[in-house]
């Protein structure tokens, strides 16, 4: 990632269901946080880590959650629900996506640990209002609009042992 000075501000928001399923479909692995945060981070500042995940009542996520909060990240956590029909419902796009902007106007780059598409029109206004906009997630299921969007994508599949547990 390029960056125009270590002395930059940097917040890093991971999107932390679309991290896991991803790693876990391609490489049957779980996120290494603290080598992804490293990586956001990259020298520069940090002011702000927030991680956002979904409580979905499983017995080891806990423990994640404390985990990310000992890495050093926030954690953001939303319910899952579920409708009348059965199906299942929990993101945290727009809450993610407020968060950037919000954020952009503290800082000199921010960074969405995500490849979800749906991020590409933030991407796109946060580096119009003049703040950098980077991306980290893996190149085989990372949007094009997402990557079109930023000014730096980081391939986390090109150092996989590097990012994955």
């Amino acid at each position: 990632m390029t960056v125009s000075h270590p002395g930059q501000r940097v917040a890093v928001l991971a999107d932390a269901q679309n991290l896991y399923h991803t790693a876990r479909s391609l490489y049957t692995r779980n996120i290494d946080y603290s080598a992804l945060l490293e990586e956001a981070v990259d020298g520069r500042e940090l002011t702000r880590a927030i991680a956002y995940v979904i409580r979905a009542d499983s017995p080891e996520e806990e423990t994640f959650f404390e985990a990310l909060v000992d890495i050093g990240f926030e954690t953001r956590i939303k319910e899952i629900k579920t409708f009348q029909d059965g199906s299942k419902k929990a993101d945290w796009d727009v809450g993610m996506s407020l968060d950037a902007v919000t954020l952009a106007k503290h800082n000199d780059a921010v960074v969405l640990c995500t490849g979800d598409g749906d991020f590409a029109r933030v991407c796109r206004y946060v580096r119009h209002e003049g703040c950098r906009i980077e991306a980290m997630g893996f190149e085989e299921s990372s949007s094009e609009d997402l990557k079109d969007a930023v000014d730096g994508f980081v391939d986390l599949s090109e150092d996989p042992d590097r990012f994955l547990l």
